[in-house]
Formats: structure tokens, C-alpha cells, sequence
């Protein structure tokens, strides 16, 4: 290679091994600062594209997690007055069955026909009171859940709403045990209610339990695809921290090499001395 003090390869080359170094070192520079070798579309546009679709169903499934926990909070009340009204049957069981012994003094019967009275009274404001959010399930025309179930809403988990005002458990608001025929008649009829609440309650139940069990799976699922997009764009940090100070080591030879380069154009002068 000739001698020239217009052109110096030596030094064009050594440069471009610095630059070269230089930009590698840029780029592990921003992976330590952000955490990840894919932060935009330029690093990887079809990694990166992947991983922003999958960041959005991560962020769909809080919208979903949100539907069911809501959802389970709902039914959960009802399933909660429901049993308050499951208990009161029984106590109003008790007072027809009482109601129904033909010894029974007027005194006694009256007695027993308030107390009865007051647990239907019960019933009725329990059923009203059972609501979450402004939903009741357990009221007549109650409201059916239907929660989110997935990312794009195309799926949802259904809870039957169950009647259990007194007209819809087959009690009348103004039942009584104020004569034995009455109690008798009421010994069956609220032994027909607390055989009605219980099937609702159990169907109740059911639904609140596949909710519970979706709102678990949807909380797996969402941790596994944070931490698929994390195997994609996150950067290992001490692969990385390596990396820096290999390319730094390189980039004080490469300066060390550029200045040698530099120097070796003044060579020629000592030919003309």
C-alpha cells in the first residue's frame, strides 16, 4: 500500500471499527436502561409486533378479571340472602308446625301468627337488600349475570338469576297461621318454599363457583403471556452487563488503533530528511 498523506486507510479503517463499536456500544447502553434488547419496532419489527399483540390481550384480560370479579361479588351476595332466607323458613316452619296443634289457647295462636308474620315480613326485606351494585339476583324479575370470559368478549360465564321473593318461593305477602286450618296449609307450603330456595341456592352456588374458577384460570393465563412477552423482548441483564465491558475494552483499542493510524503519515516526512 502506497505512502499518501491525502489518503489514509489506516486511519479510515480504524475508524470505522470505532464507529462500529460505538454503535453496539449505544445499543447495549439502552437494553441495560430499559431492561430490553426489543423496545420499538426498529430493534425487530416482527418480534416487536408480536409482542404488542400480546401485551393487548394482557390488557383485555384486566378488563375480563374486573367483569368477573364484579360478578362474583354479585352472586355471592345473592347466594348470602338467599340462606338468610333459607334460615327464616325454617324458623317459620317451626311457628305452622306449632301453629297446627288444635290445643293451642287464642292467646297462644295470636302469639304465634305475629312472630310468623314478622319472619315473612323478613323474608321479603332480606330478598330486597340482597343486592351488589345495584344488582339484585334474588328479586322478582331479577337480574342474570353474564360476566366476560375472554379477551374479546365472544365468551361469558351465565348465572341464572333465582326468584326468591315470597310469590316466587310459592308464599303469599299475606300469609298467616291465624287458624289451625291456616297452619296446617302453611306447615306444606313453607316446606315447599325451603325445598325451592335450596335448589336456587344450589344453583347459585354453581355459578359462583365456575366464576371463581375461570377468574383463577385468567389470572394463569394472563401470567403466562407477561412472561412469554418477557422471554421475547426482555434483555439478560448479565449477558449485557458482559457485553458493555467487553465493547468498552474494544473501544479504547479501537481509539488506541485510530491514533497509531494517524501518526503514520507523519513517517513520511522522514524520507525527505
Amino acid at each position: 500500500m502506497p505512502n499518501s498523506v491525502n489518503t489514509n486507510v489506516g486511519a479510515m479503517i480504524a475508524l470505522q471499527n470505532l464507529n462500529q463499536t460505538s454503535s453496539e456500544l449505544m445499543q447495549v447502553q439502552a437494553r441495560i436502561n430499559t431492561g430490553k434488547k426489543i423496545a420499538s419496532a426498529k430493534d425487530n419489527g416482527a418480534i416487536w409486533a408480536i409482542a404488542q399483540n400480546q401485551r393487548a390481550t394482557s390488557s383485555s384480560l384486566n378488563a375480563v378479571r374486573d367483569s368477573l370479579q364484579r360478578s362474583q361479588s354479585t352472586v355471592d351476595v345473592a347466594i348470602a340472602g338467599g340462606e338468610a332466607v333459607s334460615d327464616l323458613l325454617l324458623q317459620m316452619k317451626e311457628k305452622a308446625l306449632a301453629a297446627s296443634d288444635s290445643s293451642l289457647d287464642t292467646a297462644s295462636r295470636t302469639a304465634l301468627n305475629e312472630d310468623f308474620k314478622a319472619l315473612r315480613d323478613q323474608v321479603a326485606k332480606s330478598v330486597s337488600n340482597a343486592t351488589f351494585n345495584g344488582v339484585n339476583m334474588i328479586g322478582s324479575g331479577g337480574t342474570t349475570i353474564a360476566a366476560l370470559a375472554n379477551d374479546d368478549g365472544t365468551s361469558k360465564i351465565t348465572v341464572q338469576a333465582q326468584d326468591l321473593s315470597l310469590g316466587g318461593i310459592g308464599l303469599a305477602s299475606t300469609s298467616s297461621v291465624g287458624t289451625q286450618t291456616l297452619a296446617v296449609q302453611m306447615v306444606t307450603d313453607v316446606g315447599t318454599a325451603i325445598g325451592n330456595v335450596s335448589t336456587a341456592l344450589s344453583k347459585l352456588g354453581t355459578g359462583s363457583k365456575a366464576i371463581s374458577a375461570h377468574l383463577s384460570f385468567v389470572g394463569k393465563l394472563q401470567d403466562s403471556i407477561d412472561a412469554g412477552v418477557g422471554n421475547l423482548v426482555d434483555a439478560d441483564l448479565a449477558r449485557e452487563s458482559a457485553r458493555l465491558t467487553s465493547l468498552q475494552t474494544k473501544q479504547q483499542l479501537g481509539v488506541q488503533a485510530l491514533s497509531i493510524a494517524n501518526t503514520s503519515s507523519a513517517t513520511v516526512l522522514n524520507l525527505f530528511r
